[in-house]
């Protein structure tokens, strides 16, 4: 049921006095002639702070609904962004010499230096169009606040005394590990995003991708956010972090492109909610505070663009520190049952070595193969293919498959026939059905068994059907990635009999991307 519409001059009243210190905030805003210079983190955080209040005021009245209060709404949820977005920006300038950050192609201060000027110049148009509209309703608007001299941030230079002791945690090695690993999983988790950067800032990409929207960027940042506080939990204070000092340095970058996907996703919200949508016909305000295309060169010219280049440097330092703490073992894994080591499992097992960056050994009899290489591990397949026709020929012997005496011309029949028996025993599988037989079988020398053999082996080497044996192969490395190994043949290479995908499991899902 509808709610009883309210008297609009007592929300008129009420919003004028709700309103006074962010009309004082705006006031100073739009008269500094570089707004650049004034914003700080004390000001911004005024400006998020009572914004948000007057948002929720003007909500609690369904203003964004009323053609008299929508043009408000829409400046007020413009300042309360891009306030949140310039304090980030001031904090990250603030957090830059404590990150440990490894050096980049770009200047990530001159960068986020000119992101902020950017800001800056959208929060004072946005001041100046607020008190436009706050004349235009009848608000009282207060003189600039007279509290400008607040707004100042001159922080002492330094940091206090560490006095207090460092916690106790099981081991280095450990607690790396684990580390590392969810870092490397998430950098794979965010491909899709990492991957607009390298397109270049072409006009129209960010809307265009489905990367970017913002509910991809804010999934991404909440599990940024997850990592940076399991690292805060459990190594932050500690003696590990005292005894690796990498561990600093990955926190530093887990939390700068978490800073960055908070960005990125506040821009992609204000694309969304503000610029791409139907305006209201009768509001006063019609225009944009900021244009789609200058707000799409800002979101993939500083957080996107930033995020792939941190995280790819803090995905090389992750596979250095696990190839540190690397404790090597060996697993025994079959081979998968019907096509061996063909192009899904051996990129799949390649992927999942590269993705930790240790070097793992396949061993298969006495030879030995890099399992990070797909074709590599593919090559094994002489050796598989070679073992499948020596069965083949044993099993057609063993069976008396081939009668000694029979006319050449039957050869065709012979085949299908040995063929259909093998399958029936469920010892081979039919990829081609009916089964076609090449022209010209059974030609050369040799005995009818030797022929109607080696035809049959012509048929698995093209892949019409095939015969499945029972082998394994050995994988030597890094256990952290032997385990995953092991789960991924457990999940038959990601793949069923007939070699469709089947899903593989929540752990080995960044195999997918």
């Amino acid at each position: 049921m509808d709610t009883e519409v309210v008297v609009e001059q007592d929300v008129r009243e009420l919003i004028g006095k709700r309103a006074q210190t962010l009309l004082a905030l705006a006031e100073h805003l739009a008269n500094c002639p570089v707004p650049r210079e004034a914003l700080s983190r004390p000001l911004v955080g005024d400006l998020l702070s009572h914004s948000m209040q007057l948002e929720e005021t003007l909500d609690t009245y369904d203003a964004g609904k009323c053609c008299n209060w929508c043009s408000l709404r829409s400046v007020t949820a413009a300042i309360k962004l891009f306030s949140d977005v310039s304090y980030e920006l001031l904090h990250i300038l603030q957090r830059v010499p404590t990150y440990h950050l490894m050096p980049v192609e770009r200047d990530f201060v001159a960068a986020t230096n000119e992101t902020l000027g950017f800001t800056s110049l959208v929060l004072a148009q946005a001041a100046k169009e607020m008190l436009n509209q706050a004349r235009d309703l009848g608000l009282k608007v207060p003189p600039a606040s007279e509290a400008a001299g607040s707004f100042q941030e001159s922080l002492p230079k330094g940091r206090l005394v560490h006095s207090c002791g460092a916690r106790q945690v099981d081991t280095v090695a450990g607690t790396v590990t684990l580390l590392a690993t969810a870092f490397l999983n998430l950098a794979s988790e965010c491909e899709d995003v990492r991957a607009t950067s390298r397109s270049g800032p072409q006009v129209g990409a960010a809307s265009a991708s489905p990367a970017l929207s913002e509910e991809r960027l804010r999934s991404l940042e909440f599990q940024f956010h997850n990592l940076q506080s399991q690292y805060d939990t459990y190594v932050s204070g500690t003696e590990v972090e005292r005894q690796d000092t990498d561990l600093p340095v990955l926190r530093g970058h887990a939390s700068v492109v978490f800073h960055l996907l908070r960005i990125a996703t506040l821009l992609a919200h204000y694309y969304e909610r503000h610029i791409n949508k139907q305006r209201c016909s009768a509001a006063q305000f019609k225009g944009h505070l900021v244009e789609a295309e200058a707000l799409q060169l800002v979101l993939m010219n500083y957080p996107i663009a930033f995020i792939d280049l941190y995280t790819s440097r803090a995905v090389s330092l992750c596979q250095e520190m696990l190839k540190r703490y690397a404790e090597v073992g060996r697993i025994e894994v079959p081979i998968p049952k019907y096509r061996g080591f063909h192009v899904r499992p051996s990129t799949l097992i390649s992927k999942l070595v590269l993705h930790y960056g240790s070097r793992v050994r396949m061993l298969l009899g006495d030879e030995e193969y890099d399992a990070g290489s797909s074709l590599d591990l593919f090559r094994a397949n002489e050796k598989i293919n070679a073992q499948k026709r020596r069965w083949l020929a044993n099993e057609i012997v063993r069976l008396n498959l081939v009668p000694e005496q029979c006319d050449l011309e039957k050869s065709t029949s012979i085949i299908r026939s040995v063929v259909l028996a093998l399958a029936e025993k469920s010892e081979l599988v039919l990829y081609e059905q009916p089964l076609e037989i090449p022209e010209r079988t059974c030609v050369g020398e040799g005995t009818l068994l030797e022929k109607i053999t080696n035809e049959t082996a012509r048929l698995l080497a093209m892949g019409k059907i095939d015969i499945g044996i029972d082998m394994t192969a050995q994988f030597v490395g890094d256990k952290r990635v032997l385990s995953d190994i092991k789960l991924l043949a457990e999940h038959g290479y990601g793949e069923d009999n007939y070699g469709n995908n089947i899903p593989l499991p929540k752990q080995l899902t960044y195999l997918r991307r």
